[in-house]
């Protein structure tokens, strides 16, 4: 919990991300050492980055190429933690300001996207590369060299430990809410292996959007994000049955669906809503849809034409091939599967969907809805072979054995 924290502060004071990660590591190998002896201290972070500041002069000591370094930093890596309340406030201010730098820096645009999210679940999510690997179905090795790689790119681009102003920072967070949610998309519909969900990817993407919406309050689309991930996660448990296989949005027990995040994610969706005056960004459009479907008592209660004039301003306000392939969805259910296939028909040739298993997916069942099951079973045919995720190719391919028999289904 702590470690985020110590490794903000030191990278601030020592100026390398990776001298701070092992700085935070020593002090954190202290603790498990001395406080099983002596005792957890009455403020553990303020012992964690005495100690690890402490362990600051000894390498500004030891390292020659930092010996420059110590007068310049020697007084700050020998303070004490104040005492005083006045002291302490402004220390905890300090800390949390050191979080979100380490926040802006570990999601800088200079990284790829998947060292990005490698890098975040490290230094914010306190994730081992092990375990980092599994999630992402790479082995251990690959990841650690990609991490490796990720603070050297940092550091020769002498990327700033701050957090951007003016127009930047729009840019700039939009990469730290798409690392974020890149990581909790992939726990909430594992894009390979033989798990549809990895729920611990889910919760280390709410947690730390959570921070970020303590550390940036006034930020609407990080509220936007949060709302709608608290929604997105409260049907975790309703998305799959007792043997793991998924369960269908239309056909889930909404009795399973976690109120309290509902009601987390409402709130966080009215925040967003008030702060941006009328002008949603497409993470709070994003957390009206799932608003629409977490209101519904029953499947049918749906309100399916907001949703899909909620797609409408999506598509309007971040246009993209799979807002439209949403869209289609929202409008088969609002006016008909005709509907919804028209659209669908349009996107068929668009180069970007090449390759993704729900165009096919979708398509198949608009044609099962129209009555059109030889069609419908070559589409859910399509879509198996193109996903790598087991669980969903086996679910495909019973809706493609259901058509053959004639039988209907319906999409998640």
């Amino acid at each position: 919990m702590e470690s985020p924290r110590l490794i903000a502060g030191l990278t601030r004071i020592v100026r390398d991300l990776e001298a701070a990660e092992e700085l935070a590591q020593d002090a954190l190998v202290a603790a498990l050492e001395q406080w099983p002896a002596e005792g957890v201290p009455r403020n553990p972070g303020a012992w964690l980055m005495t100690t690890a500041r402490r362990r600051a002069i000894d390498l500004v000591r030891r390292e020659q190429r930092l010996a420059g370094k110590l007068d310049r930093f020697g007084p700050e890596l020998a303070g004490e933690p104040a005492a005083g309340p006045e002291q302490l406030a402004e220390q905890a201010e300090e800390i949390e300001d050191d979080l979100l730098r380490l926040v802006f820096t570990a999601c800088h645009p200079v990284l790829a996207t998947e060292a990005r999210v490698a890098l975040t679940l490290r230094l914010l999510g306190g994730l081992t590369t092990d375990e980092i690997a599994r999630a992402f179905l790479v082995p251990e090795a690959t990841l650690a060299q990609r991490i490796v790689r990720a603070k050297r790119t940092l550091s020769r681009a002498e990327v700033p430990f701050e957090v951007p102003s003016g127009a930047e920072l729009a840019g700039r967070l939009e990469s730290v809410l798409e690392v974020i949610y890149l990581i909790f998309n992939e726990g909430y519909a594992a894009t390979a292996g033989d798990d549809w969900m990895r729920p611990a990817l889910c919760e280390d993407a709410l947690r730390l959007g959570r921070v970020l919406a303590g550390l940036m309050p006034a930020e609407p689309e990080v509220h936007g994000l949060v709302a709608l991930m608290e929604i997105q996660a409260s049907r975790s448990t309703a998305r799959s049955g007792p043997d793991g296989a998924p369960v269908l949005l239309l056909d889930q027990d909404r009795g399973r669906w976690d109120q309290l995040l509902i009601h987390r994610g409402l709130t966080a969706l009215g925040r967003a809503e008030e702060l941006a005056a009328g002008r949603p960004g497409p993470y709070a459009l994003q957390a009206a849809i799932a608003a629409c479907h977490a209101r519904a008592v029953t499947a049918e209660q749906t309100d399916w034409i907001r949703i899909a004039a909620l797609y409408e301003a999506l598509a309007h306000r971040a246009p993209s091939p799979v807002v439209e392939l949403n869209r289609a969805v929202a409008l088969g259910m609002a006016f008909g599967p005709g509907t919804g296939l028209a659209l669908i028909d349009q996107l068929t040739g668009e180069p970007t969907l090449r390759g993704y298993h729900l165009l096919p997916a979708v398509r198949g069942d608009l044609l099962a809805k129209l009555g059109r099951p030889a069609e419908a079973r070559v589409e859910f045919e399509r879509a198996a072979a193109l996903t790598r995720n087991e669980r969903e190719r086996a679910l495909l391919l019973a809706r493609a054995a259901d058509c053959a028999a004639d039988r209907g289904g319906r999409r998640a």
